[in-house]
């Protein structure tokens, strides 16, 4: 899906000029930070210069700009692409998946999921499944949204004892990955989250993901609480768009307690 700021529609030159203000640079810090000359820089943006395929990757690098929409300006001028992007079940792609599911079972008794972009379910492990019991079916069925599952009323979130932490801890990652992308899809998102019913949040609730590593997650299953604490690892790769957007999220217990009922769960 094309952004909002990578319509291949539109010259090269004014999506480049959208992205260096998104990244909120001048002309003169983008020509400076790239080394290239301003003047160069200006016509590329205006349109009186057109940029080699080297000159967009260039930029487009300096800019961090996502390798999807990395493509979507090389499309807009003229180009190939330069990032391949495929099914997680393409057999090119089997030993990265191989490798995701053994990361996922070593995980066990502990939960953990591998998602994509758009924080859809790609792969879990059986501690996962474990803690969904009681979750309306319809949030079940593919694709399966990880935020909307955690927030919705009908999800996971009757059984978040610190739904207010938890829910500003998932909407604070949602708005960097927008600012980062400002994908309208996952802007989409964040509106239909915001909607959902949540309870006051205090200020130290909100302020706690900015400096947080691990941010913890009570969970009650089967009157007991689970005190687990997520942390994310990225999967990044330079060519590949479907590993790049990938990312393990892990919830490893916060205290012996949790561990314990964690692996009693597993054996039952």
């Amino acid at each position: 899906m094309n952004t909002a700021l990578t319509e291949t529609t539109r010259p090269v030159g004014d999506l480049l000029r959208e992205w260096r203000r998104h990244r909120r640079l001048s002309q003169l810090e983008l020509a400076t930070g790239a080394e290239i000359s301003t003047r160069h820089l200006s016509f590329v943006e205006s349109g009186r210069a057109q940029p080699s395929r080297d000159m967009i990757l260039h930029l487009a690098e300096y800019l961090d700009v996502p390798l999807r929409e990395r493509n979507a300006l090389l499309i807009a001028a003229g180009f190939a692409p330069a990032f391949r992007q495929r099914a997680l079940d393409d057999p090119a792609l089997a030993t990265a998946r191989h490798t995701i599911d053994l990361l996922l079972q070593g995980l066990e008794p502990y939960p953990a999921l591998a998602i994509d972009r758009y924080w859809q379910l790609v792969a879990s492990n059986q501690a996962t499944t474990r803690l969904l019991v009681g979750v309306a079916p319809e949030l079940l069925q593919p694709p399966i949204n990880v935020l909307r599952l955690s927030l919705h009323p009908a999800g996971l979130a009757p059984r978040i004892r610190n739904l207010a932490a938890w829910r500003a801890h998932l909407l604070h990652r949602l708005r960097q990955q927008i600012d980062a992308s400002h994908d309208p899809q996952l802007i989409a998102l964040l509106r239909e989250l915001q909607a959902l019913p949540a309870p006051m949040a205090s200020s130290a609730d909100e302020a706690r993901p900015q400096g947080a590593i691990a941010v913890p997650m009570q969970l009650e299953v089967d009157g007991a609480v689970l005190n687990m604490l997520s942390t994310t690892t990225v999967f990044g790769s330079p060519v590949d768009i479907t590993l790049a957007e990938l990312a393990l999220e892990a919830f490893v217990p916060a205290d012996a307690e949790t561990a314990e009922r964690l692996r009693r769960m597993a054996e039952t």
